[in-house]
């Protein structure tokens, strides 16, 4: 079995694997209790230029 084989197998099966780990992993680290803070700053960014008149 050649290298070119045994990386595309293991990409094959672990890789999707792991990508899909790491998707769950970016995407609850914004429900941590700690992160709060920077999801709120975040959340009110896009108004920090605004004037209301």
């Amino acid at each position: 079995m050649s290298l070119y084989e045994t990386l595309r197998h293991l990409a094959d099966s672990y890789g999707l694997v792991v990508i899909f780990a790491l998707y769950l992993l970016l995407c609850g680290w914004h429900f941590l209790p700690r992160a709060r803070a920077g999801v709120e700053e975040a959340k009110h960014s896009i108004f920090k230029d605004d004037d209301d008149g």
